[in-house]
């Protein structure tokens, strides 16, 4: 007989017993003596048994799984995350199913037709660069199934999110920029439909303000921020008809971009542009000069966001109760803008 097939019902046969009683040993019920427990125990593990927990949680109407939605994987901040959600679901008796948007509002729309096909209990959610609304999570609500948006969120009346202040974090890496002595600071921004880079561009502007230092709309550079368009913004940048000498970059990557194209047309970092990236991701020590960034924990964003949903499961009051948690930040200063300030 293959091992795959093996049910209750044969384990019933074999042993001569009722297949109710198999059922009840193998959930350990205290109405099946413990002798008997032990024989049908012997006979499955014999046999090769396997619980179907799928089936079982699909008749308790729970899966026990939750769905995780990221722009990219391969971003260190989204691997950081989804350690801390696997870590903290596995701990809870939880499985999770990971899927990656690649910045698509229409993959990720698919991604959660699959999640509701698969009956998940809940889901995490980091929305693409595409995504302006949540009307695309209308089968989620429809159905109940609660879910909390973690770093990139939509801002709508129902919206449960673990963040970090991102106008504060900017702020403070601006203002470095500023002590570091830059006067004429650029910025390179991701779309502004997106809270997170919003909110990154008030804190820069705000920073500027504070310290008197005039806004210039061309000084701000968008983009999807990938390390291509470090290069980009770069040579837009130059062209400007200002001395730049500071550049605030809303995530590492795109100054990573930056960096070595700087160093390609011979223009030294920190002394003639000094540079503040943000996320921290594992490249940033190591590239040439190290890069100073805004450093926000995927993993503790991961493990508390993971957290919330799981009470959210868990308590049907909590549900559609909204819930904004702010996770700490940190500047870390490396050689891109420390300029010896006198």
């Amino acid at each position: 007989m293959d091992n795959t097939e093996i049910t209750i019902h044969d384990i019933a046969e074999i042993l001569g017993i009722n297949s109710s009683t198999v059922s009840r040993a193998l959930n350990n019920s205290p109405r099946v003596a413990q002798k008997t427990k032990d024989k049908i125990l012997e006979k499955a593990t014999e046999l090769g048994y396997q619980r179907n927990d799928l089936a079982s949680n699909l008749r308790k109407s729970k899966t026990f799984t939750l769905g995780v939605i990221v722009p990219r994987i391969s971003r260190h901040f989204f691997a950081s995350a989804i350690a801390g959600i696997e870590e903290t679901a596995f701990k809870e008796g939880y499985n999770v199913i990971i899927c990656q948007s690649l910045e698509s509002l229409e993959r990720e729309q698919r991604i959660i037709n699959t999640l509701l096909a698969n009956r998940v209990d809940g889901v995490l959610i980091s929305i693409s660069m595409e995504t302006k609304n949540d009307d695309h999570l209308f089968g989620l609500k429809q159905r109940n199934i609660p879910y909390v948006f973690f770093d990139r969120h939509c801002n709508t009346s129902i919206n449960s999110k673990v963040v970090i202040d991102d106008f504060e974090a900017a702020f403070r890496a601006t203002e470095h920029l500023i002590q570091q002595k830059s006067t004429v600071i650029a910025h390179f921004s991701g779309p502004q439909n997106l809270e997170i880079y919003k909110n990154r561009f008030k804190g820069y502007k705000a920073a500027l303000e504070k310290y008197s230092i005039p806004f210039k709309e061309e000084l701000v550079i968008s983009s999807s921020l990938m390390e291509h368009d470090g290069e980009e913004n770069v040579k837009k940048m130059l062209s400007l008809p200002y001395k730049v000498n500071g550049l605030f970059c809303a995530n590492d990557v795109v100054a990573i971009g930056a960096i070595q194209y700087l160093k390609k047309v011979q223009i030294k970092m920190p002394d003639d542009i000094a540079i503040v990236g943000f996320s921290n991701e594992t490249i940033s020590s190591v590239i040439e000069p190290a890069l100073t960034t805004i450093n926000q924990s995927g993993l503790e964003i991961g493990t508390v966001a993971t957290n919330l949903l799981i009470n959210k499961i868990s308590n049907a009051s909590n549900k559609n109760i909204d819930e904004t948690i702010i996770v700490k930040t940190n500047l870390i200063e490396r050689k891109s803008s420390l300029r010896e300030v006198n």
